[in-house]
């Protein structure tokens, strides 16, 4: 079908934490977005948020079942639906599936994450870059990014190179949750994803080129303790994370570029010793005549990040410090965010991660809705304008400060 005129029409794949916000956060601008469905392999799950949203707003949302990895699937719910956007929440894996159904049906896209293959824990947008031409020529465009990190931090980069810096020479993204949920070890997004993001061999940017160090289970990894504003210090570990990638190529006079996230102790020893016994693995293996991998196991066992929000306490801390050149003077500059979990779930039900993803998401939705954004061909959000995003984080829930700091040493 041909590109419809916009008629603040979303459609939001995915019915977990993330789309369960961006969901709240949608019913909230009726304004924008003027009809809203919720689709996913789980109908139930689509039905659940669609009945809280009814009881909060007292808006009545549309829910429908599609496989995402099915693209002839979702063609036909996009031209029985005629959203004006896809909003891809989600798995990773499935991103490919999504873009190729909106290439076929002529609707914009953005999401929050990138693709990743099945069978390899391995982090790029090649996959999704290559899509560029073929979304130019279909005259519609891809967002990609669009969550706090990556996302928020991308926007925080672009804020920062309009605004306070000539050149960014040092950026240093840090992801801190000072949060409490009470198990003895759980994921706060899908443990598949989770797992594998932070079992990979760490990578950082620096002087045009990718340095490699240990994973963070691994000795040799690297991490020192910052002192997180509302927080306090915190261990905080160097992380390979994607928008390192795209930042890497366009922030000028950028020499180095590093991403460093919390964890606890505890969550460690866990960690390594699942890693150990193999529970981590994500290729098959044989058990009685079955065929099991050992991460899909091991994400049934473990609690359902959804379920998270009851008494969940604690916040994060998300932020850059970037170090550089301002009419002819060094500066550094500290933009962060601090999200309270209880807060998040009472107004959506959620944690603050889920939070954190969610309202950038349907932010960034606005902002192509609203013709804010507006472009053909495939783009990730530091290559937008930044500043009515910036002013919805501050609307939205998701207020920021700007401080000086100290730069942040080149080894730790």
């Amino acid at each position: 079908m041909e590109k419809a005129k916009n008629n603040g029409r979303i459609l939001i794949i995915g019915a977990g934490g993330v789309a369960t916000v961006a969901a709240h956060k949608c019913a909230q601008a009726p304004e924008t977005f003027k009809e809203i469905m919720v689709a996913s392999r789980t109908l139930s799950k689509c039905e659940a948020i669609k009945r809280d949203i009814g009881l909060r707003y007292g808006r009545d949302i549309q829910t429908g079942q599609v496989d995402a990895d099915n693209t002839p699937e979702l063609v036909n719910l996009i031209n029985t639906f005629r959203p004006d956007l896809i909003l891809n929440l989600a798995l990773p894996y499935q991103d490919l599936h999504i873009m190729d159904a909106c290439l076929e049906t002529g609707v914009d896209y953005i999401d929050t994450a990138n693709y990743e293959p099945l069978d390899e824990a391995h982090f790029e947008y090649s996959w999704q870059w290559a899509y560029q031409e073929k979304f130019k020529q279909r005259g519609i465009m891809a967002v990609l990014g669009s969550g706090f990190d990556p996302g928020v931090t991308n926007v925080f980069t672009a804020y920062a190179q309009k605004h306070l810096f000539d050149e960014i020479h040092y950026l240093d993204v840090l992801d801190c949750n000072a949060g409490s949920h009470g198990h003895a070890f759980a994921t706060n997004f899908n443990p598949e994803i989770n797992i594998r993001e932070v079992t990979q061999v760490v990578r950082h940017w620096q002087e045009g080129k990718w340095i490699e160090t240990p994973a963070i289970i691994e000795e040799g990894s690297i991490h020192f303790t910052f002192d997180y504003p509302v927080a306090g210090p915190k261990e905080s570990y160097l992380l390979y994370h994607e928008e390192l990638e795209s930042l890497a190529l366009n922030t000028r006079g950028l020499k180095r570029a590093r991403f460093w996230m919390t964890f606890s102790e505890n969550y460690l020893t866990h960690l390594k010793v699942l890693n150990n016994v193999g529970m981590t693995r994500i290729d098959e293996v044989d058990y009685e005549g079955c065929k099991v991998v050992p991460i899909k196991f091991l994400k049934a066992l473990l609690p359902e990040p959804t379920s998270l929000g009851t008494g969940y306490t604690g916040k994060t801390v998300i932020g850059n410090i970037m170090t550089g050149i301002k009419e002819g003077k060094s500066t550094t500059k500290y933009i962060y965010n601090v999200c309270d979990h209880e807060e998040a779930f009472r107004e959506t039900g959620t944690q603050a991660i889920a939070y954190t993803t969610g309202v950038p998401a349907m932010i960034g939705a606005m902002m192509m809705l609203k013709g804010a954004w507006q472009g053909e061909g495939v783009y990730n959000l530091e290559q937008l304008d930044p500043d009515l995003f910036m002013e919805a984080l501050n609307q939205y829930g998701l207020p920021w400060h700007i401080v000086d700091h100290e730069p942040l040493p080149a080894t730790v």
